[in-house]
């Protein structure tokens, strides 16, 4: 139940983030005098709606998104009200370049507001989740890896890359280690906490079976492991620009965290910081997506997900839905950081300049007023607005290939999701 409302949650905060952003559109139109006659919350049938002034504002029946209709903003389209809006000096077409360029970007703007509101709350009321040090956490184990990679090949984020036929067992999955089991003693040294275990582990022997006790549902199990001589960077390494023989068990530690909560100003201070990286890590990503196409589809086909995956909006949702399941109350920061982080990364793509983006129509605006001033500069007469039905072949196959990427993703996300666990 608490996975459903989870789900439920995450998809109506990024509804609602799509309808601030048509929101945005809205009330920069309108501040400039643009005429906006529309304002709905998803498509198909109207539902309800109701009319203040010139504008028509409610609810369509199927909840995947919204839309702003401003007078003038689709050249080319028949509107009822165009004459007289024209007549006013009204239409979007009508007004500076500069009040065009805000109306169009207004709506990614929103989602980095929306991010900002969104970061406070998470800093300021649950507190952001950290890390406990590794000498105050015990030796449980969080995961138990299917191999042991003998030299140090990591990929482009430092993780270490997938297993190969060719790797070794892992000495953990032989001896049948378990999520949850919590290490007691190695080769005869008690273990008080993971450090106290990375230290122990290196200083055991790889050329002969060593004594391993963990506990597991309240009872002591013993075991033999023979450990897997591997090159890894020296206990304490900031970088990996030495590496050293390291005896490896093949587990990864199941991390302990407490909420560490700011200040309400310095909550203030820490969104906008954090909105900044995020910019710059959503700017990356978008770089990265091409390169990615072809890991989804090893992903499809069954091969190991990529946390550096794309996710959909079914993905991200299932992520909101591990959240709630898991962690409760107690992961309302996570909760909220992931959905201002999918904030940010919508804003950016939607400033792409391909059509039918918002960053498209920026472009075309720009390409027109730069050739009118070329125009003018050689006393040539104005070219008028640009031909939008040559672009209609252009944006059909960027709206084809945008469909066939979002279909890839969220059948992966169907078949084989990013999981937090």
């Amino acid at each position: 139940m608490s996975y459903t409302i989870g789900v439920v949650l995450f998809a109506l905060g990024l509804l609602i983030s799509v309808c601030l952003h048509e929101a945005g559109h809205m009330l920069s139109a309108k501040l400039f005098g643009m005429r906006v006659t529309r304002y709905f919350a998803g498509f198909g049938p109207t539902v309800w709606s109701f009319r203040r002034g010139e504008t028509e504002y409610g609810f369509k029946a199927v909840p995947l998104g919204g839309f702003v209709n401003i007078i003038g903003m689709a050249p080319g389209v028949e509107e009822p009200e165009a004459e007289e809006t024209e007549a006013q000096g009204r239409a979007f077409w009508q007004k500076p370049l500069w009040q065009r360029t805000v109306v169009l970007a207004a709506g990614s703007i929103t989602h980095l507001v929306i991010c900002i509101v969104l970061l406070i709350p998470a800093f300021w009321l649950f507190g952001v989740p950290t890390a406990r040090a590794l000498d105050q956490t015990p030796a449980v184990v969080g995961s138990v890896s299917s191999c042991v990679i003998a030299g140090y090949d990591v990929t482009s984020d430092g993780a270490l890359r997938a297993c190969k036929a060719t790797d070794p067992k892992s000495p953990a999955a032989q001896a049948g280690l378990q999520t949850g089991d919590r290490i007691t003693s190695i080769g005869g040294t008690p273990i008080t906490s993971y450090a106290a275990f990375q230290k122990a582990v290196r200083q055991q022997p790889v050329d002969q079976p060593v004594a391993l006790t963990y506990t597991r549902d309240g009872q002591t199990e013993s075991t033999q492991i023979t450990l897997v001589n591997t090159q890894r960077p020296p206990l304490g390494a900031t970088d990996a620009t030495k590496l050293v023989a390291t005896p490896t068990i093949g587990i990864t530690n199941q991390t302990e965290t407490y909420n560490d909560r700011y200040g309400f100003f310095g909550s203030v201070k820490e969104s906008f910081t954090t909105t900044g990286h995020t910019i710059t890590g959503g700017l990356q990503a978008i770089a990265k997506l091409p390169s990615r196409i072809g890991s989804l589809w090893s992903a499809l086909g069954g091969a190991e997900r990529s946390p550096d995956d794309p996710v959909s909006v079914v993905g991200a949702s299932r992520i909101g839905g591990e959240i709630v399941q898991t962690d409760g109350i107690h992961g309302g920061a996570t909760f909220l950081s992931i959905l201002a982080g999918l904030n940010v990364f919508l804003g950016l793509f939607n400033l792409l300049p391909l059509p039918p983006l918002d960053g498209g129509h920026i472009a075309v605006a720009w390409y027109e007023a730069a050739r009118r001033a070329i125009a003018r500069r050689r006393q040539r007469p104005d070219p008028g607005p640009v031909d939008r039905e040559k672009l209609v072949p252009v944006t059909l196959v960027i709206i084809a290939i945008f469909g066939a990427f979002t279909l890839l993703t969220v059948s992966v996300d169907v078949v084989n999701p990013i999981r937090l666990n």
